[in-house]
């Protein structure tokens, strides 16, 4: 019973942190906690200390813990989500010129 509760505060507090993140990136967060829920208590684990550390720099801290964790993550995802994430990667890159300025 409180497992699901958990799960179900967990991914509310999720939604609330990534409301500015575009729907499709969110969606991906959220399958893989449901998947691994523990994988990502550590992850959070450690960036709080990592925030300690650094006096709340969280980009730092990202930048410093989630490399640790990255073929943990990728075990997670799914075939159609690692699909998904190539495409954002080279969707971003594919929208500019090598001079800067934005292809249409």
């Amino acid at each position: 019973m409180f497992g699901k509760l958990k799960q179900y505060a967990l991914k509310k507090v999720l939604e609330s942190q990534m409301k500015d993140a575009p729907p499709e990136q969110r969606q991906m967060i959220l399958e893989m906690v449901e998947k691994d829920p523990t994988l990502f208590e550590k992850i959070a684990k450690e960036m709080q200390e990592e925030l300690k550390r650094n006096g709340n720099n969280q980009m730092a801290a990202a930048m410093k813990v989630l490399p640790k964790f990255q073929q943990e993550i990728m075990k997670v995802m799914s075939p159609e989500m690692k699909e998904k994430l190539v495409q954002m990667q080279t969707g971003a890159q594919g929208k500019f010129n090598p001079n800067g300025t934005i292809r249409k």
